[in-house]
């Protein structure tokens, strides 16, 4: 531990954002990267607690606690306190295969755990492993390690995001050979086409994905499988084949008017832009605009929020964000005490650039859409909304949102977003594989593992375990690695 006293002497300081009205005018990243000293400062906070919660991925009061990933993060600190910046990339990336991903869409698991939060401010892990990485690229030890033999297995993994890029990287390390398929026409999955740019700017997957390809993974893009090549090929051509396809199948809002023109999944709505946004900074007119749109966004979670700061940009003419379920507190409650995940309310950056824009928060608690309405050329003009109010049932314990009699309203609406989450994997690929699902449609296994049904095809990230994080998607992908390596060779040194 390099300074015992360091998180008594120093305070938290954590990257800069850009003022909202500078931030929305681009799409771009908006965070400014504390001067190193600074930085070491930060790292000097942690305290290397007997118990490193931060690290420990726990499940606490069904929430996660501390990182999924079992970063190493007290030892990464210390060396950046040190100013051992090379060996603190090194300890990073022995755990966490895509840090310059999690430091910058990561909810930052490790520092709601972190032992000094328990009294007082975490140490502000997410922006020391920002800085590790950033600099790893910035002074050349972030480069391509191909390795030294191949295994003459081959592998073919179904999807580019976090999940199938983290068995691929894993499994290529190995000697494996390894091929990635990807239905768009850019890798990333998520990454590239769920989380919009301002939270992740495409160059930096570009950047490690190229680092991925001169290390020997070979990437098909614009391939569907279960449409353009079919399983059965894939299952003739290679040893393994690992299902990374995500939970993509959304989930809907099944009301009078759904057919409304002016109704749009949000996951295309986001993919839109970004598109757009990519192939010719906004000027070809494909993407879905919310310009001068009164917009409402059904769903609370960080995909609506990422709709809400898109069309801020898009310069929408009102904003307003439906949340079935009641406010959370603003600070942790009796009963979700440290180191349960705080659940807690959080202002996101896209309703924080709403209240600036509009003068108001976004969000509307305890409220849902009872009917969409048209106008006679079949257009969405409006929506009918209705309170909740939050009852027991009796029997599960479980909060049920029930209606309140005579609370409709209307309000304007030419853009609704819809971003209720999703239903787990598309059917097609799964029908394609004939992998057994589970009620929730996600792909089914046993207990601790990620093999299906049939024989040679596993399963990671969200098609196995439903919408989750970024970094639980990681760690789903190393999972899967190391047991398809253990099957192939007999045993594994994987982790």
């Amino acid at each position: 531990m390099g300074k015992p006293t360091g998180f008594m002497e120093y305070v938290r300081t954590e990257f800069e954002a850009e003022s909202v009205l500078e931030r929305i005018r681009h799409f771009d990243e908006f965070h400014t990267a504390l001067p190193l000293e600074e930085q070491r400062r930060q790292a000097a906070r942690c305290m290397d607690c007997g118990v490193p919660f931060c690290q420990s991925g726990m499940m606490i009061g069904g929430m996660v606690s501390g990182c999924p990933l079992n970063n190493l993060i007290p030892e990464w600190n210390d060396l950046v306190y040190k100013g051992c910046w090379e060996q603190a990339y090194k300890r990073l990336r022995k755990t966490n295969n895509f840090p310059e991903f999690t430091s910058r869409v990561c909810p930052a698991l490790c520092e709601k755990a972190c032992t000094c939060g328990a009294n007082g401010d975490a140490v502000t892990v997410r922006s020391n492993e920002y800085s590790i990485v950033e600099r790893a690229y910035a002074e050349g030890y972030a480069h391509a390690e191909p390795p030294k033999v191949r295994t003459g297995k081959k592998i073919a993994v179904i999807g580019s995001g976090p999940s199938g890029l983290a068995a691929a990287d894993q499994l290529n390390k190995r000697g494996h050979s390894v091929t990635v398929y990807e239905r768009s026409d850019r890798v990333g999955g998520l990454l590239m086409y769920g989380i919009p740019n301002m939270k992740l700017e495409k160059h930096i997957i570009e950047r490690r994905v190229d680092i991925m390809k001169e290390e020997g993974i070979e990437f098909i893009t614009s391939c569907n499988v279960g449409e353009d090549i079919s399983a059965e090929e894939l299952l003739s051509k290679y040893d393994r084949v690992i299902l990374a396809c995500g939970a993509s199948e959304p989930r809907n809002i099944n009301v009078k008017g759904r057919e409304a023109e002016g109704i749009y999944f949000a996951v295309d709505f986001l993919k839109s832009t970004t598109k757009a946004l990519l192939d010719s900074d906004l000027q070809d007119g494909t993407y879905i605009s919310a310009k001068d749109k009164n917009v409402i966004v059904i769903g609370g979670g960080d995909t609506g929020n990422d709709c809400v700061g898109t069309c801020v940009r898009h310069e929408a003419k009102s904003i307003l964000q439906l949340e079935m379920m009641p406010k959370l507190p603003d600070t942790r409650a009796e009963n979700n005490p440290w180191p349960e995940y705080p659940r807690v309310c959080k202002t996101d950056y896209g309703q924080e650039e709403a209240t600036v824009v509009f003068g108001h928060d976004p969000r509307e608690y305890q409220t849902t859409v009872k009917e969409f309405l048209m106008d006679e050329n079949g257009k969405l003009k409006g929506a009918v909304l209705v309170k909740l109010k939050a009852e027991k049932d009796p029997q599960s314990g479980r909060l049920l949102m029930k209606e309140i009699e005579g609370s409709e309203y209307t309000a304007e609406a030419e853009l609704v977003l819809i971003a209720a989450g999703f239903l787990g994997a598309q059917k097609y690929v799964t029908s394609a594989f004939e992998v057994e699902t589970t009620a929730r449609g996600n792909v089914s296994t046993g207990c601790g593992s990620c093999k299906t049904n049939i024989e040679k095809v596993f399963v990671c990230g969200d098609m196995h375990i439903g919408q989750s994080l970024v970094v639980r998607a990681i760690r789903e992908g190393r999972n899967a690695a190391k047991e398809v390596d253990q099957s192939l060779m007999g045993y594994t040194n994987l982790k």
